[in-house]
C-alpha cells in the first residue's frame, strides 16, 4: 500500500478543511498493481478534503483517477482503462449499532466509524479497488460462443439450451405428418 500520512483527528481543525494530495511513486504502484491483481497501474492520484461536519464528525471528498491494465476475460490480452470517480467517506463518532443476528447493509455505505486516524491513502486504495472493471473486455471482443462437452459427445448449442426449442422441433416434425 503506498506510504501515506495518515491526519490524527485530534489534530484537524474543526472550522476549516484540510487538503491532501497523493501521487504514489513508481515502486508503490507497481507493488499497489501486485497486490490488487493487476497487469500494470500507469497513474494514480487521489486530491481532495478533510472537513468538519457538526461537533464530532468528518467527511473526506476527494477526485480519484487511475490508468489500469487489466487482463481481457476472454483473451488475456492486455486491456487499459481510466478511471475517474468521486469519492465520499463520512467519519462518524456514533456509529449507528447493528442489531440482530442478520445485518442489512446500510443504505449509506459511505458511512464508517470514526477511529483516531484518517487515513487517505487507504481510502485510495479501497476506491480504486471498488472502481476497477469486474470483466474488463478487449474492444471489438465479444463473449464467443462456447462450446463444453466431454470426448465423444456433441456440445448443446445455445438454440438447443432454450427452454422450448425441443417443443418447436416437435410442432414442425407434427406438420410435416399432416
Amino acid at each position: 500500500m503506498p506510504t501515506t500520512q495518515p491526519f490524527r483527528v485530534a489534530d484537524l481543525a474543526q472550522n476549516r478543511s484540510t487538503p491532501f494530495e497523493l501521487r504514489p511513486d513508481a515502486a508503490e504502484l507497481s507493488a499497489l498493481a501486485e497486490e490488487l491483481g493487476l497487469l500494470g497501474l500507469r497513474k494514480l492520484s487521489f486530491s481532495g478534503q478533510i472537513a468538519g461536519q457538526g461537533r464530532r464528525d468528518w467527511v473526506l471528498t476527494g477526485q480519484l483517477g487511475a490508468t489500469v491494465v487489466q487482463p481481457c476475460v476472454v483473451t488475456l490480452e492486455p486491456v487499459t482503462t481510466r478511471i475517474d470517480t468521486e469519492v465520499t467517506r463520512t467519519y462518524l463518532a456514533e456509529m449507528p449499532e447493528p442489531e440482530g443476528e442478520e445485518v442489512e447493509m446500510p443504505e449509506d455505505d459511505t458511512q464508517e466509524q470514526l477511529g483516531s486516524v484518517i487515513d487517505p491513502g487507504q481510502v485510495m486504495v479501497e476506491a480504486l479497488a471498488l472502481a476497477l472493471p469486474l470483466y474488463p473486455r478487449k474492444e471489438g471482443v465479444g463473449s464467443g460462443d462456447a462450446s463444453f462437452a466431454g470426448p465423444g459427445i456433441t456440445p448443446m448449442t445455445d438454440e438447443e439450451a432454450k427452454p422450448f426449442a425441443g417443443l418447436a422441433a416437435l410442432r414442425d416434425s407434427l406438420k410435416k405428418e399432416e
